[in-house]
This record gives structure tokens, sequence and C-alpha cells, in this order.
């Protein structure tokens, strides 16, 4: 398949050297709503438009490697990915690690953050959804513990944050902003001033907080904003917003 010079890969620096890559919805072929790379098995989209989109998505990124996704519930649940497995059998989880070659790791996102590791010494690498709710509960750090298990050692494990829903688009009410600092006081300087009753949250610095708490020493964030990128990225809550009945996901890979 010859891939389109229209589908947008996104890269990490700090995982140079290894196959991976943040798309958005640029070179696809969905239309309407969905209109882009849409990836999302969930959605309303026509099937044979997401399995192209799906295919143009890994001959981007690593042309051969058989994608591997999950079934993403906003768990704190990793998947240690010994071979593929057909779609119809993803498992409820939301984080993948393998040091297997010929795997790609995907994940699927419209506002939550894609975080996507890599220990290039021990060749394990792995990918995470943290949504708030998985990153409240430790997603992060299951992936972590799941790659260390493979060989991998933190010290050396590099992380890249894409794009994800930013603070000045994401608001939230009392209730939200109290359960993370409850969870750890120092959670509040996640938090923004709103409007009555409301802030603004941070989910990118939360993650890179939780990644460099466990010890992750590189660390790099993109800083791109999924609401405010209409041309660029799905968001589910621009579509909320706008009253639409679907969105698209857009999907982070990697693979060895």
């Amino acid at each position: 398949m010859s891939v389109p010079e229209s589908v947008e890969v996104i890269q990490s620096r700090a995982l140079e050297g290894v196959k991976h890559g943040f798309l958005g919805r640029r070179g696809g072929v969905s239309t309407g709503l969905y209109a882009g790379l849409n990836v999302g098995l969930g959605s309303d989209d026509t099937p044979e438009l997401i399995a192209e989109n799906r295919a143009r998505a890994v001959a981007a990124v690593a042309p051969g490697a058989a994608l591997t996704t999950l079934y993403q519930v906003h768990s704190a649940d990793c998947v240690t990915v010994l071979a593929p497995f057909e779609e119809r059998l993803r498992p409820h989880a939301d984080a993948l690690v393998t040091d297997r070659p010929g795997i790609a790791l995907g994940i699927l996102t419209a506002d939550c953050t894609p975080v996507l590791f890599a220990d290039r010494e021990a060749g394990v690498i792995g990918a995470a959804h943290a949504g708030w709710k998985g990153a409240i509960g430790g997603v992060t750090t299951a992936t972590i513990l799941a790659m260390e298990a493979l060989g991998a050692k933190r010290e050396r494990i590099a992380a890249a944050i894409g794009p994800t829903i930013a603070r000045a688009s994401y608001e939230v009410d009392d209730a939200f902003a109290r359960r993370f600092e409850a969870a750890d006081p120092e959670n509040e300087r996640f938090f923004a001033p709103g409007k009555p009753g409301h802030h603004q949250f941070d989910l990118e610095a939360y993650v890179t907080h939780r990644l460099a708490a466990e010890g992750v020493r590189r660390i790099e964030a993109l800083g791109l904003d999924t609401y405010a990128d209409e041309t660029r990225f799905y968001s589910f809550r621009r579509a909320t917003h706008a009253g639409e009945p679907g969105y698209g996901r857009q999907i982070s890979i990697i693979a060895l």
C-alpha cells in the first residue's frame, strides 16, 4: 500500500529512533462527522472506511506491523502483548506493552491523553490511554510496571505525551477538583480558577507529573490541544458542545 502524503505523523524527540507517531484527522477516507483518519471501531462510521484508515495509519508509522488495540474502558489496566489478537477479541484495558518486533501498539483518543513509552536498550515499548479516570487510577504506573516485567528499567524509559485536551479547553466542576485534591492535596496546582463553581484542569501536566513521580526521566509533552484544532484532531468534548451525534477517534502508535 502506498502511504498518502497527507497522513500526518507527529513524532517526539524523546522517542527518536523508535517507530512511533501521534496521528490526527489528516489523510483519512472518512467523511461527514468523521471526516479524516477516523480509526474508532466504536463509532458509527462505515466499517470499511475505518478499516482503511487503520491500515493507512499503520503504513504511515510501522509498515508491515500488526496493529493491536484495546477495547478501552477508562481503567488502569495494562495488557502484555505477546502476539497480535483479533479486533473482536480486544481485551478490556487501557494500556499495552510488548517486547516483540512486528507488533504495533495502538491507543485511540478524542481528548484523553495518549502516552507512548520506550526503553530502547531493553527493547520494550508501551502505550497508554490516560483519560482523567485512568490517570488518577494509575494507568501510567501500571504501564511502567508491565514494562519492567519484560526487562525495562524505569530510569531508561522515555515517554511522550501526544495531543490531548488543554487546560484552556477543559472546564470541570468543584466535585471533580475535590476528587483529585482528596487523592493528593498538591493536585490543586493542576486546576486554574474558572467561572463560579468551576475550574480549568491541566490533564497534560497531571500526566506528566505522574510519570515524573514514577521515576521516568525523559518526558516530552507535545502541548497540542485536541479541542481547539478542529481541522487537525477529533474531540469528544467539542462534538458534545456542538450537539453532534458522533465523533471520530485518532490513534497513537508505537512499534519495535
